[in-house]
């Protein structure tokens, strides 16, 4: 097992190497000159030359992916063209934003979609698997933002239960960093939710229906304990794979939930950086989701090996 994280951070560096490089060279292809935006179109094109040359933007692009790869080795991804701050300081800063929001609605996603998805599959077939069917497909259909307006007009506005924009630290209250997550999570957790489900329910019924689990309830063994520790473990495996692609989709959604509730995390860097062009800043987002996004497969396959001791061998 130990051979096979290595291996897979060890797969890393090319990867992040790769998708860097190309980012930074279809950077360059765009229409949008950073000097441009800080300058004004009222600007003249001397001025818009001194602010490129101050930057280090009329320099041949391999010479500046050079100048970027020698400080991101080292860990410094660069300084924003704009407010000249320093991006590894940035993404640090926002990082834990997104982390929580990630999770949080990953939580919803886990708390309502295994339940409902072994509950379905207890009952195939029946009225109230039609019934969660139904509603996992909605939920997959619902847009994060249209559901968490809903949120904020219900929970923010007409009872106001939970706050309507910002984040609060978690070192600086819980329990007001619980209250600016809530509406948050759930509004990225329920489409989560529906995925999850929908493979739980697909997986148990597979489950159920092998004679081990017959046997078992033949014993006398209760069914909630056939259900939770036979079935649901063998089960588990399709289901951590799709929660782990769940991880990668709420990264991508939190984009747009951050604007929405005004969190100052990652989503809303990138959307800041990509309006204003913002190279360094782009960069090092990219590098920074690639390297958790390959982390959390290095999990996936943990959990495949906690799972399925036939992979824990290999």
């Amino acid at each position: 097992m130990l051979r096979t994280v290595v291996i897979r951070l060890a797969a890393m560096f090319p990867l992040v190497f790769l998708v860097a490089t190309g980012v930074f060279f279809l950077g360059r292809l765009s229409d949008i000159d950073p000097a441009e935006n800080i300058v004004g179109p009222e600007a003249s094109e001397e001025q818009v030359a001194a602010v490129r040359h101050d930057l280090g933007l009329d320099r041949p692009a391999l010479e500046q992916y050079a100048d970027w790869l020698s400080g991101a080795v080292r860990g410094d991804l660069g300084q924003s063209v704009y407010t000249k701050a320093d991006v590894s300081a940035s993404l640090l800063q926002a990082l834990p934003v997104t982390l929580s929001l990630t999770f949080g609605g990953l939580l919803v996603g886990l708390l309502l979609g295994v339940p409902s998805g072994i509950w379905s599959a207890l009952r195939a077939g029946r009225a109230g698997d039609r019934a969660i069917s139904l509603f996992a497909t909605v939920g997959q259909a619902v847009p994060g933002f249209w559901l968490g307006l809903l949120l904020i007009f219900a929970f923010a506005i007409q009872l106001p239960w939970f706050p309507s924009v910002g984040y609060v630290a978690i070192d600086q209250s819980l329990t007001g960093w619980l209250r600016s997550l809530a509406l948050p999570s759930v509004s990225l957790g329920v489409v989560a939710a529906a995925a999850i489900s929908r493979q739980t329910r697909s997986s148990m019924i597979g489950v159920l229906q092998q004679e081990y689990v017959r046997t078992a309830l033949s014993k006398g063994l209760s069914k909630r304990r056939v259900v939770v520790k036979h079935a649901l473990k063998n089960a588990a495996v399709p289901i951590v794979t799709v929660v782990s692609f769940q991880v990668t989709t709420l990264l991508g959604g939190s984009i747009v939930i951050e604007r929405l509730f005004a969190m100052p995390g990652l989503g809303q860097l990138a959307i800041d950086a990509v309006l204003r062009r913002d190279p360094d800043v782009i960069q090092g987002i990219v590098v920074l989701t690639v390297i958790i996004v390959v982390l959390v497969n290095v999990l996936l396959d943990l959990s495949y090996a906690w799972l399925n001791p036939k992979v824990r061998a290999l």
